[in-house]
């Protein structure tokens, strides 16, 4: 079997980046999120010699049995939008106890619903981030502290960057960032490919990023929210499905930006 030794070299690169961005995180803080270097939603190739095409795939994106090794054994795999699963790689994930979520679907039922969320924030966000950790919890989700951990001044990009990962990745269902304003966060977070975020600090935009723009983090501005404020952005936020397929044809829109300007950056 031939190696591709670009591709190895440019993983242990990206590996190191993103080690990088989660330095001065505490280890016990991100216990169970793997955080890969591959984005969940980029094009995946059919393998019909080894899994076959399933009835109606042709011209759509696959997940096959390769398209699992950026999963951890007994972690989760998100379907991107559209995208048909192939019976070998429920089999693989069945055998390495991955369970696999379907974009779609899941995000369309996820009121009342246990979700794991990644937070991070600077250190203006630190403050509103502890306070919504806690009332995250008291409604039953899992939310993971990716930092920062005091009110000493960091870099927002920093933590922005990982909980764009850890969302994109599909080892958190959404991701939360919290700097001053929401905007510096939002713009590192959706260098993340895979990352729809949405800077919202009121009940109305967080409702319209999920149901129109099928937002997959959420990015608050401390100094424009109270914590009641941001609770109920949180709330609606986690609360809204994404819209009609009107709207999936946008945002399909979106992804495929995102994968020419990809293209255009390989070596």
């Amino acid at each position: 079997m031939s190696m591709d030794l670009g591709a190895i070299a440019r993983r242990a690169v990206q590996r190191a980046l993103a080690e990088r961005g989660l330095e001065g995180v505490p280890r016990e803080a991100v216990a169970g999120v793997h955080v890969v270097v591959e984005p969940i939603g980029q094009p995946l190739r059919p393998e019909p010699e080894a899994d076959g095409e399933p009835e109606g795939g042709a011209g759509r994106e696959l997940v096959t049995e390769r398209s699992l090794a950026i999963a951890p054994d007994g972690g989760v795999f998100l379907v991107p939008n559209g995208a048909l699963v192939t019976p070998a790689a429920r089999e693989a994930a069945a055998r390495r106890a991955i369970r696999i979520v379907d974009h779609q679907t899941t995000l369309t039922t996820r009121r009342g619903v246990h979700l794991r969320l990644a937070l991070g924030a600077d250190h203006g966000g630190f403050a509103l981030k502890r306070e919504l950790l806690l009332s995250l919890r008291e409604l039953g989700h899992s939310p993971i502290d990716l930092g920062t951990r005091d009110e000493n001044p960091v870099d927002y990009p920093d933590f922005a960057r990982a909980v764009g990962e850890a969302v994109a990745t599909g080892q958190c269902d959404f991701g939360i960032c919290i700097d001053g304003a929401g905007i510096g966060s939002a713009m590192a977070a959706n260098k993340v490919p895979g990352v729809r975020a949405a800077a919202c600090n009121d009940v109305a935009l967080a409702k319209n990023a999920r149901e129109h723009n099928y937002a997959n983090v959420l990015t608050l501005g401390s100094r424009f929210v109270t914590r009641g404020q941001a609770l109920d952005v949180v709330r609606a936020f986690l609360g809204t499905a994404e819209g009609e397929e009107r709207h999936a044809r946008r945002v399909a829109k979106i992804e495929a930006i995102e994968r020419r300007y990809a293209r255009r950056l390989e070596p």
